[in-house]
Order: C-alpha cells, then structure tokens, then sequence
C-alpha cells in the first residue's frame, strides 16, 4: 500500500503543478518535432545499462537521469515522488521491462504526461524464462518480477538491440538531430559488436564451461557463448539459500573442479564467502551491471570496461 500512496501523491502533486495529462500505460506516443532553439531534452533511464547507452547516444543533446542512485541494485527499488514528478516533465523515458522494473505499470498509470515517449527496451528480444525460484515469494505481491529473466543486456548483441530502440525514440522525438543521434548509434554499435567478438575469441577455448554466481543473472551470457551458469540463488539477488541448496552448491562445485565462486558487488558476498570456504575456492567479482559503485563511476568505468573485466575474471576462472 505504501508504494501506491506514493505514486497516487506524485500524480497529485503533477495535477496541482498543471502539468500534462493522462498516459496510459506502456504506449508510445509521438509527439511534434521539437525546436532546434528549445532546451535539451529530458531523458529518464530506470537504471545504469540503459543510462550508461542513453548518455553515449543523446550526447550534448539531453540531460540523462538515472533513477536508481548509485550503489543500489534495481530489483527491489522503487521511484520516490520526486522521481514521478520528474517524469513528468521528462521527454523520454527507458526501462528494461522483462519484469525488471516492477513498479512501471503502477507509475505509468500516475502520470498526467500525455507526450511522454516510453521506450521498453527489451521489448521484442528473445525473453528467457525465468524466476525458478518464485515459490519463495509466492504470497508476496511486492516480489512479483514477472516470468522471464530480465538481463538481456549482458549479451553484448541483445544490449545493441536495446541502444537501437533509444536512438530511435531519440530521433523521433528531436528529429532535428536525428543524424548526430544516428552518428553516435553507429560508434556504440560497433563497440557491442567488437565486444561480442573479444567473448567470443576469448571462451570460445576455455576448458571448463561451468561457472557459479550468487544469483543467476547471466543466462543470456551463458547461453551466447556456450557456458553454463550455476546459480547459489535465483533471479533476486538478495534472496539467501536454504541448507540444502548451500549443500547442493559445494557439492556441484567439488564434482566440477570448480576453483572460482563468483559474487556481485551491491550483494553482500556472505553467502558466496561460505560455499567458497567450504570447497577451498577462490571468490571474485563477475558484475552483473545492474549498477555501478561510486568508485568505478569516478574512476570512469562504464558498461564496456565493466563487461571487458567480467569477461577476463572469467577466462581466469575456467581455465
């Protein structure tokens, strides 16, 4: 009840500011091409991937929010009232859907923008089923995250997919500049695709397939590149295993020879530490980019490093 009170004040608060009118949920609406002397647009990213594609695209041409603060995951995140009045006055705003964002259906329906453009990235991407473990939440409607795993950007090839449709949702609201949105498109595409190729090259050899994760983010990783992920828990990262799942886990990890427990940083690696322990492994980060610490972001990382340095303590772990 309390996220609904939140998103029925911000809707509120947008009707006492005038602003807009009602948006039904999840439909695109184009709007009138933009003036070349207005201001930059307003780009709102639900979390860091699609921040990190948008501010590479819109360049100059916009300011890019990223609604999840630094240091926090998205799974379990929701918008504060700020954050609903701010899109209404956004031009754009991108979300990966695939029941990642579990709060959009409920804000969307708040809203009183009429021209906002809602870009759901994943859409039309190959979907992996997912959610194994939703019993464990089954009467809890706060953890419904849909049916299908929503990582889609961690295959380098879908993550293009995904930059594609912001830079037509950037044409086709600033048309003016459609050409420099499609510039920029063009050098971000031939990253993902070198990017794909270095995956490709680099586990195309490795011996071992099998890897284990704290929770089971990369399946489309895995599956673009013949490996097999091994989660300690499923899609929910804060979610902890029960005895018998730990006991599974050590003993797939000594039948496999597996050296390498992998842990995320905005995860405490309590857990991964145990299992890690009780084999006589190692533990390393593999990131799942569902955002980026402080640190990395200072120290100017961004999907691409990110992805590079997950690739390479993989190489390491299955040799």
């Amino acid at each position: 009840m309390k996220k609904k009170f939140v998103y029925v004040l911000a809707a509120l608060l947008a009707l006492s500011l005038g602003i807009g009118r009602i948006l039904f949920p999840q439909v695109v609406v184009p709007v009138p091409a933009k003036a070349s002397e207005e201001k930059q647009l307003s780009v709102y990213a639900s979390f860091y991937p699609l921040f990190d594609f948008s501010t590479k695209i819109a360049g100059d041409k916009a300011t890019v929010v990223n609604l999840v603060p630094v240091g926090m995951e998205p799974h379990e995140w929701e918008p504060t009232a700020a954050d609903i009045i701010g899109l209404e006055n956004a031009d754009i705003f991108i979300y990966n859907g695939a029941g990642l964002e579990h709060w959009v259906s409920d804000v969307l329906a708040s809203l009183q923008n009429q021209e906002l453009i809602v870009v759901e990235a994943s859409e039309g991407l190959d979907l992996m089923e997912g959610y194994p473990h939703e019993e464990d939440h089954e009467d809890d409607e706060d953890h419904d995250h849909g049916d299908f795993d929503p990582h889609v950007w961690l295959n380098p090839l879908s993550a293009k997919q995904e930059a594609e449709k912001i830079k037509n949702a950037l044409s086709l609201t600033d048309p003016a500049n459609q050409s420099y949105y499609e510039e920029n498109y063009t050098e971000i595409a031939a990253e993902f695709d070198l990017l794909d190729q270095e995956y490709r090259e680099t586990l195309n050899g490795v011996p071992n397939k099998d890897f284990i994760v704290s929770h089971e983010s990369f399946g489309y990783l895995a599956a673009a590149y013949g490996l097999n992920q091994i989660g300690i828990e499923g899609l929910v990262p804060d979610s902890e295993p029960d005895p018998a799942r730990m006991a599974e886990i050590i003993d797939l990890a000594k039948e496999k020879n597996i050296r390498t427990i992998f842990f995320e940083e905005l995860v405490s690696p309590k857990v991964v530490e145990t299992i890690a322990k009780a084999v006589g492994a190692e533990t390393d980060v593999l990131n799942p980019l569902e955002g980026l610490s402080e640190e990395e972001l200072a120290a100017g990382q961004d999907y691409f490093s990110v992805m590079r340095k997950n690739l390479e303590a993989l190489r390491k772990a299955l040799q």
